[in-house]
């Protein structure tokens, strides 16, 4: 640093101290260009090293500058234009030159900052983090930051040696953002920002609106800019007329870095590239309408499987670059596939790089930890009380939609958001204003997020994986609701796979798990998932819950994948699923696919993309769902045989779908059921034919539905009920 000592006073001196100790909160003030008061400019640099300075005006060459002490040069000028540039000399002859980043206007506008204080600021990337752009003539990047308790902050990079001295920002008033214009730097350069707190504690954070970051471990934002060019206009348009509750909704959910591996070159993941026509080949194969990614935002932590997020707006760099994700996109796209991404504003990771007490006050959580941390977890809770948190994060869920295409989201751990004392001792939080345990500013949080989706991305939806019995998570905000498109039908689930567990034998007796989820299943509108916290953490794969021997165990995967399809409500299931993989998912592994090439996984796979085609083939079994007229029992009393039976339907049509399960491996000659329709039915699936592996005991295609009245209907049909297997039947019409 320079010797300032001997100098005489000055009227810059304080500044010149501020910037020198890196405390000064408006730099703009001081150096770039000011008038003189007589027509002239007065054009001040810095550079805290540098032993002398020239300004550079044009091509006609340069012009010294009066060093004023600590790094601070002067010169006074006629008109000077943006674009000059300073040129710094080191030793006497290492120099270094750059544009004035302290020429321009604020490049944040007050709405923008308005908007964000407010918690409304829906489009908040346009406003904040890094964002490159021609200002007066000049290419360079935008940067700013909310950290309203900082003394100073400073964008540091590889394009300044990420000293903090170089590229200190102005603080932009009461809105606590600071902001600086750095001309030249453009699109792949890294950064981050150094913060200095109240307390003089030195940070040096990534960008909370980064939108792409370093490859893990490294964790360094960098400059991005999208050049890829949409060809999915179709299949969004056409997304945007219908609506979801009444569309056909098949799910098929995977974690992107653990679907495949290239082995031979070192068990990696395939890139967002590589994995676009696999995927689409496969999930269009096997009848699927959608695929849900687990989170694809940036997390340094992979064993968390991308839930403890340390880039909201980057898209993990581990599968190639953001506009290489908006490929895959587009790719699902116009192969007719939609595209659901797991959305994780419940918790944050306390990684000292990213979000946490990030200008040394507790900006994005709370203060006090009863209500700032997860106990479970390890991680920080957002402060949806604060304004500008919400902004932060509905825009970021608008951020996925629109920037990349994203179909919807789905909300992860809504339940531990909604209740102060989640998961905590008695002792260990702190109620509501009204003495209660939920968390208000939660709710309005969620309701805002909510709206904001629905106003401002049609067509788009959300999904929350709420799993207590919270009241109206799928009923409007206006109504008193959360206002989610679809919950995750967590009870029908535990229900279901607790029942599926259990030898045939005792199936009577626990009947009522399977039938109880209709008591409640038009309280909210429901997808059944069966997800990947189903087969991880020693709860074991799904054929591996199932009893019995590998024929039995494959049969009872097909009876509980055709019970979760013909059932009302909307479904999902984890890859590996579709080819009974034995083993429980591994983060770190892939997909069994070898198990592909053995006959009777060729067998349930035949057996899944026929159940896909029969779904979507009919809207009896989609189009009703949000309505109770889509539904009804025929039988669910004949426990003894464990067998149930009933109807979906659309109201006013004559065709309908009659469904059938036999629970037990014990098949059922001649037995009667009522159906609403006189004439012929035919079998539409059945789930034992030889062909998925079953074995093929029912021989006939259709039946006459000409018997007794029974079931409260006129006529009855005999069935053939094959062991542990599931009939769907259609009447012949015409």
């Amino acid at each position: 640093m320079n010797d300032t000592s001997g100098l005489p006073a000055h009227p810059l001196d304080l500044d010149r101290a501020r910037l020198v100790s890196g405390t000064h909160h408006d730099p703009h003030s001081v150096l770039g260009r000011h008038p003189n008061g007589s027509g002239g400019t007065i054009v001040r640099v810095f550079h805290p090293d540098a032993e002398a300075a020239e300004l550079i005006l044009d091509d006609s060459g340069s012009q010294p500058l009066t060093h004023l002490g600590g790094g601070l040069f002067e010169g006074t000028f006629g008109e000077v234009k943006p674009g000059y540039r300073a040129r710094f000399t080191f030793g006497g002859s290492t120099y270094w030159e750059r544009a004035d980043p302290y020429c321009f206007l604020p490049t944040v506008g007050e709405l923008d900052l308005y908007l964000f204080a407010e918690g409304t600021h829906r489009r908040l990337w346009d406003a904040l983090g890094a964002r490159p752009m021609v200002v007066d003539g000049i290419a360079g990047t935008s940067f700013s930051v909310w950290a309203p308790c900082a003394q100073r902050v400073s964008v540091v990079g590889d394009f300044c040696g990420w000293d903090g001295r170089l590229f200190p920002m102005r603080s932009l008033g009461q809105s606590g953002v600071w902001e600086l214009f750095i001309p030249g730097v453009g699109p792949g350069a890294l950064y981050k920002f150094e913060i200095l707190g109240q307390n003089g504690e030195l940070r040096v954070k990534a960008d909370p609106m980064g939108r792409q970051m370093e490859l893990p471990p490294r964790t360094a934002s960098i400059v991005s800019e999208s050049t890829f060019q949409w060809t999915d206009d179709d299949y969004r348009w056409l997304s945007r007329e219908k609506d979801i509750r009444r569309q056909p909704v098949h799910i098929y959910e995977l974690h992107l870095g653990s679907w495949a591996r290239v082995v031979e070159d070192g068990n990696r993941s395939l890139s967002y590239r590589e994995l676009a026509p696999r995927l689409a080949e496969h999930v269009k194969a096997l009848g699927f309408t959608h695929v849900e990614f687990m989170p694809l935002a940036e997390h340094a932590f992979y064993p968390s499987w991308g839930y403890q997020v340390t880039g909201y707006y980057a898209p993990t760099s581990r599968y190639g670059t953001p506009d290489d994700l908006r490929y895959l996109i587009n790719y699902l796209h116009n192969q007719g596939i939609g595209v659901i991404m797991d959305w994780v504003p419940a918790h944050f990771p306390k990684d000292d790089f990213a979000l946490r007490r990030f200008d040394g006050s507790a900006l994005y959580e709370h203060e006090d930890v009863r209500r700032g941390e997860h106990p479970d977890w390890g991680t920080l809770i957002f402060n949806y009380g604060r304004s500008e948190v919400r902004s932060f994060l509905i825009a970021n869920a608008i951020y996925w939609l629109e920037e990349f295409h994203i179909d919807a989201i789905r909300v992860d751990a809504v339940a531990s958001m909604l209740y102060l004392d989640y998961s905590r001792k008695a002792d260990e939080w702190v109620p509501n204003e009204y003495g209660g345990r939920e968390n208000i500013a939660a709710i309005h949080f969620l309701r805002a997020l909510n709206t904001a989706v629905h106003e401002q991305c049609p067509g788009c939806f959300t999904i929350a994986e709420e799993s207590t019995s919270w009241g109206g998570v799928t009923a409007p905000p206006e109504e008193g609701g959360l206002g989610f498109t679809f919950k995750w039908n967590m009870g029908w689930m535990h229900d279901t796979l607790e029942y599926f567990k259990k030898e045939p034998i005792h199936r009577k007796y626990h009947q009522d798990q399977l039938t109880f989820a209709m008591l409640y299943e038009y309280t909210e509108r429901f997808i059944n998932s069966i997800s990947h916290d189903e087969v991880v953490h020693g709860k074991r794969s799904l054929i591996e819950k199932m009893p019995g021997d590998i024929w039995q165990r494959l049969a009872n995967l097909r009876v509980l994948l055709a019970y979760q399809v013909t059932r009302p409500g909307k479904q999902l299931v984890f890859m590996g699923t579709e080819i009974g993989q034995h083993t429980e998912w591994n983060v770190d592994g892939s997909v069994d696919w070898h198990l592909a090439e053995f006959p009777e996984r060729k067998q349930l796979l035949e057996f899944v993309a026929q159940l896909g085609k029969l779904y979507r083939e009919y809207p009896e079994l989609w189009q009703n769902d949000p309505d109770p007229s889509g539904f009804s029992w025929i039988d669910c009393s004949d426990r003894e045989n464990s067998v149930l039976a009933f109807r979906r339907e659309i109201a006013g049509q004559e065709r309908h779908l009659i469904v059938v399960l036999n629970l037990t491996p014990v098949p059922r000659d001649d037995y009667l059921i009522g159906v609403p329709r006189a004439g012929a039915y035919r079998i539409r699936l059945d789930s034992d034919r030889s062909e998925f592996g079953g074995s093929g005991y029912v021989k006939k295609d259709a039946y006459g539905a000409d018997g007794a009245p029974m079931h409260g209907f006129s006529q009855s049909v005999k069935l053939t009920l094959p062991p542990l297997g599931v009939l769907v039947l259609e009447p012949i019409l015409g």
